[in-house]
């Protein structure tokens, strides 16, 4: 073998790059795919408050949209990832939380996705962030999965919830 950095067979080429409004479609398109639902309007909110509101910049402003583009030419977005910095209830101190990723099926299992999460996570330590958190479905094996093997651990606080009749 000669000093060619190729990547792994079957991995596609991506760039990860700031997410904008006109990737509206395609997280649409990725979100239905994983979800069986098209929500293109929940997005469409998501993404205009999301990204109006990003700041560049650090501390308690901090957004991060990230896109995994596809190799120059293509149209179609590999993944996505959505994180702020909040300064949560309950004697919280600020902390990055990561509310949505998302990877096309097709290029699933590929290393995409947690791209994407080391990508922000170093974005969130440069803003002085020393603890990153999300919330999974417990019946989510697979994302759940995803998460652990990146790291994450059953964290300091509960989620609780009551059926209201």
């Amino acid at each position: 073998m000669t000093g060619s950095a190729a990547a792994p067979l079957g991995r596609p080429q991506v760039r990860l790059r700031d997410l904008r409004l006109r990737d509206l479609d395609e997280v649409v398109r990725i979100d239905a795919l994983q979800s069986g639902h098209s929500k293109p309007a929940y997005w469409r909110h998501i993404l205009r408050g999301f990204l109006a509101a990003r700041t560049a910049g650090s501390g308690p402003s901090l957004r991060i949209g990230l896109a995994a583009a596809a190799p120059a030419g293509e149209t179609s977005l590999r993944g996505y990832l959505l994180g702020e910095v909040r300064a949560f209830e309950f004697g919280s101190e600020p902390c990055g939380w990561v509310f949505a990723v998302g990877v096309d099926p097709a290029a699933e299992r590929m290393g995409i996705a947690s791209e994407l999460l080391a990508e922000a996570n170093r974005r969130f330590q440069a803003a002085g962030i020393g603890t990153v958190r999300t919330m999974v479905d417990r019946d989510n094996v697979p994302v759940l999965a995803f998460f652990r093997a990146n790291g994450f651990v059953g964290g300091r606080f509960f989620q609780l919830e009551k059926e209201l009749p």
